[in-house]
Formats: C-alpha cells, structure tokens, sequence
C-alpha cells in the first residue's frame, strides 16, 4: 500500500532538513569527502570506457590514479608557481597600469587635468583598491580553497576518497537503487537519470570546456608575448561557464594589457584580439555542442542564484554542491509541472468528459 502523499512530503522533508543541517554543521569535515565524490563522478565515464577497452575496475582505475598524480605533479611543479607568480605580478602592477591609463586620458582629454574632477580622482584610487583588494582576494581563494581544514589532511584524504569512490561507483549505485521504495523506483530512476543527464553535460561538459578553453587561452597569450598571459587566460577560463562573459572578460582584460605593453604595436594587439575571438568561436561551435551539449536544463541565472545562495549560507563546501542541488531542483521542478499540466487542476472539467462526446457535442 503507498504511503499518502502528505506522509511522502513529511519524510522527504526531513530528509532535506536533515541533509541540509548535515551540511551546515559538518560542512569542514565533509569538504574532502565532497571533493573526492566529485572528482569520482567525474571520472567514472572514462573508467567505464576503459572497462569496455578490456580492462577490469581495479585496473582502470590505477590508471587513471597514475595519470592523474602525473599531472598534479606536473602543475605543482610548472604551472601553479608560475600562476600565483603572475596574480602577485598583475595586482602589485595595478597601480601602475591605472596611472598610465590616467596619463593616456589625459593626453587626449585635457579637461581632466582639473584636480577636482571626479574621473581622475577614481582613476587614482583604481589602482590602490586592485592592490590592496586583489592581494587580500587572493589569499581568500587559497585559504578558502584549502584552508577550511588542514591543507594536508585534505592533500591526503581527497585522492584516497577519489579512488575507493571511484573503483566501487557501480557497486555503490546498484546497491543504492536496491533501496529505493519499490511503488517510486521507476520514477525515482527516471528522475535520476535527468539529474545526471544534467550534472554530466553541465559538470563534466562545462569543466572540460573550461579547462580546455583556459590552457588555450594561456598557451597562446603566452605565446603571443603577453606579460600575464597564463593568469589572464586562467581567468577567462574559469568563468568560461557563464555565457559570453569568460570571453568579454578575458577579453577585455588581455586587450586592455596588450595595450600598454604593445602601444602602437598594431599586429600584437590584433593578435591577441584574435585569440579570443578564435577562443570564442572555437568553443560556440565545437567545444559546447559536443561537450556540454544544447540544453542542459540550468540557465545561467539560476546557477549564479544557487552559488551565491549556498556559497552565503554554507561557505565553500555550499558552493561545491551548488549545482548538483541546483540541478536536482530544476529536474523536480520541472517534474512537477508534467504532472501539473496532466492534472484536473490544469485540464479542468473538460478533461473529464470523453472524446466521443465532446465531438458529439459540437
């Protein structure tokens, strides 16, 4: 016998309640945890593929535990110094970028030369604020990053969760569907299926774009000769899955640096406009459709909406689960309003009468 809806609604929400309380009070304990879950889920499509290659479980997932800590090592020792190197670099040369800005202004718009006047007074304290603000936010990204818990304890306890999680990811989806109550199961897998349909083209897609889009970006602003290259093409990269507004602010960024350093070198500055405008292409008609896919069911808004509420509410480990929760919800939401427009509510008094006789009536 089904349980009544009104004790359905109860359980589940304690369930939420408890979920959410869980999350509040145990968010530092559970952020390695999270992580490695994350990166588990994350890479479980590429252990299946190995599986299918011929390899079993255990040994797809030491491969892929080989070439993962390969990489690692290979950013610690190249690419993260040299990152943390070029923030340090940019902000502490903020004010000097903001002063020349000021004199380039005030060059072709000698009324500003007015000491008074509100234009130059900002273009003064620009400066100031980036490197006094931009040091501070710098050290919050690392510190929030990895320093909820001790930063070697989460070293440790991520690749160890990543792996178990990883070699028993099936095991451990099959036995959750074993307890699943059997009236709900087939919607509780169709739903299921939705989340993950949306989490793989929105995670897995949009993380790959964006890592794929931030190496490019860095390499070739890099090779083009700008000063900040790798940590301007990070930037872009990383809020790649915000439409258009990776690229305008990578853009606008490496524009605006590539004009102070490359000042009447027209086919630098050219060239590096290019990048993103090749950057831009490349990844509207290639890397999205293919890899994140046409609709993946969270617009825009509403993610920025649930990782600025979590992130508010619960700190970093809200952020982290910002969008699988995010896409939970659209999925329900959207599950509710099929049943809504199949209901009496939606339909009305005429869905009850017959076809035959509705006809007949006419």
């Amino acid at each position: 016998m089904t349980l009544p809806v009104r004790d359905q609604v109860k359980y589940w929400g304690i369930a939420a309640v408890v979920f959410l309380g869980a999350l509040y009070l145990l968010g530092n304990v559970m952020l390695p945890f999270l992580v490695g879950g994350a990166i588990a889920y994350f890479l479980d499509p590429v252990a299946d593929r190995l599986q299918r290659a011929g390899l079993s479980r255990v040994a797809a997932t030491a491969v892929i535990s080989a070439a993962a800590l390969l990489i690692m090592v290979l950013l610690v020792l190249a690419v993260i110094p040299t990152l943390l190197s070029q923030l340090g670099a940019l902000v502490n040369a903020a004010p000097e970028i903001a002063s020349q800005l000021q004199a380039f202004l005030l060059e072709r718009f000698p009324d500003l030369a007015d000491s008074t006047s509100t234009i130059r007074q900002t273009l003064t304290q620009i400066g100031t604020a980036i490197q006094a603000r931009g040091g501070e936010l710098a050290n919050g990204l690392l510190s929030g990053a990895l320093g909820v818990i001790g930063a070697v304890v989460f070293v440790v306890v991520v690749p160890v969760v990543a792996f178990y999680m990883l070699l028993d990811w099936d095991r451990m989806v099959a036995r959750i569907d074993r307890l699943l109550p059997r009236d709900h199961a087939p919607t509780i897998r169709r739903l299921a299926n939705e989340i993950d349909a949306v989490l793989a083209g929105f995670v897995r897609g949009q993380v790959s774009v964006c890592l794929i889009l931030g190496a490019f970006y860095s390499i070739a602003l890099m090779l083009a000769g700008l000063q900040f290259g790798l940590i301007v093409g990070a930037i872009a990269g990383a809020i790649t899955f915000i439409p258009y507004v990776g690229s305008l602010v990578g853009g606008t960024l490496a524009i605006g640096l590539a004009l102070f350093q490359f000042w009447g070198d027209w086919w630098s500055i050219g060239l590096v406009a290019g990048i993103f405008a090749f950057g831009q292409f490349f990844e509207g008609n290639i890397l999205s459709p293919k890899l994140v896919g046409g609709s993946v069911g969270l617009h825009p808004v509403w993610l920025l909406f649930a990782l600025s509420a979590f992130g508010s509410l619960f700190g970093f480990v809200g952020m982290l689960v910002a969008v699988p929760v995010a896409a939970v919800i659209g999925v329900l939401v959207r599950f509710m309003l099929e049943q809504y427009q199949e209901s009496l509510l939606y339909k009305g008094e005429r869905a009850k009468v017959p076809d035959w006789e509705d006809e007949a009536s006419q």
